[in-house]
């Protein structure tokens, strides 16, 4: 791909940089993690077939990039590249408490990702920095321990921050399944169910015969005989009771499997008395999508598609089309004055 191809996805690859704050490793890991759930990519060929192909990519556009930053006049004398950096994320560590304190510990610097407009692309391929610029040692953000990456696993959802949406204030950003981690149990869920882990919190193994569930058209209790309710409240919106289970992993967690019944929609909570996740945040696989019939799958796309386009500014599918009616409608009829016309 070149010029605008290439360009296609630069708005949601950025908006997927933006939410990995520990740089181009953390980036690559999703990346990779996909292909290793949803495709046969590293067990599909013979062996060492991945790796040689990921090589072959990365020596292409290790070599484009020397080639076009060779291309370029030098820099002038005194000139700085301009750079946009993300807004820095309250939960995302701050580079300035944490200062360098040896040689060692700047290798082990993870790149921090900045968009470079246009402008400043003369500058960046001339030395001045890249989209992923490891020049300015301030600006980085030390690798976490191992130790410490688990015990962040282990906490539950964090609010969202994003400040350019009021509605998103006091919500949770979803976790990895579009769901939540609260302090008594995870859920997860597609446009069509919902998963939900609930672990028992006693130290004996259990049988099913202490755990107590109850599913109606609107309502769930999960907990243990002689406890008191782990989840005991109203549901988001209705479920189809038939086609609801549960089960007992390892004797000691209750998976809780959910069918909606409006499966157009993605739930905010689980039950009503839980913290909201941001919806807006939610990133839909296309993988679930093959299991829509025709119709559904449609609305579903355009649905997608006119979240992307908010987040990035521009016309919904809607606001597209009543545009080309009215630019349709001016082209037509010249001799009207549509300068003072307002358009809702």
């Amino acid at each position: 791909m070149a010029g605008e191809s290439e360009e296609r996805f630069d708005g949601v690859l950025l908006g997927m940089a933006q939410q990995h704050t520990g740089g181009i490793t953390e980036i690559l890991d999703t990346f990779f993690g996909f292909l290793r759930r949803k495709t046969d990519f590293f067990v599909g060929a013979e062996k060492g077939r991945a790796e040689k192909t990921v090589l072959q990519v990365v020596r292409k556009h290790e070599q484009l990039a020397n080639k076009e930053s060779s291309s370029k006049p030098p820099k002038k004398e005194g000139e700085e590249p301009k750079q946009k950096k993300p807004k820095p994320s309250p939960s995302s560590p701050s580079s300035s408490s944490a200062p360098l304190t040896s040689s060692a510990t700047t290798a082990d610097k993870q790149p921090e990702i900045f968009e470079i407009t246009d402008e400043d692309e003369g500058g960046k391929e001339n030395g001045g920095g890249s989209a992923m610029d490891t020049s300015d040692t301030k600006q980085q953000q030390q690798p976490k321990p191992k130790q410490e990456e688990k015990e962040e696993d282990d906490e539950v959802s964090k609010p969202d921050t994003d400040e350019e949406d009021e509605d998103a204030k006091g919500k949770l950003k979803p976790n990895m399944g579009n769901g939540a981690d609260l302090p008594n149990y995870k859920w997860t869920q597609t446009l069509v169910e919902v998963d939900i882990r609930v672990p028992s919190g006693v130290s004996f193994p259990l049988k099913s015969r202490d755990v107590v569930v109850d599913m109606r058209n609107k309502h769930l209790k999960v907990g243990l005989k002689g406890h008191g309710p782990i989840i005991d409240g109203e549901l988001y919106n209705k479920i189809r009771v038939d086609d609801c289970f549960w089960t007992l992993e390892d004797k000691k967690t209750i998976n809780v499997h959910l069918e909606k019944r409006n499966q157009m929609e993605w739930w905010s909570r689980v039950v009503l008395t839980d913290p909201e996740i941001n919806t807006k945040k939610v990133q839909p696989e296309n993988s679930k999508l093959s299991d829509l019939d025709g119709e559904t799958r449609g609305m579903v796309e355009k649905m997608m598609y006119d979240q992307r386009q908010k987040e990035m500014g521009l016309p919904t599918s809607e606001e597209q089309k009543k545009q080309d009616i009215l630019k349709k409608f001016m082209e037509q009829h010249p001799e009207m004055d549509f300068s003072k016309a307002k358009i809702s």
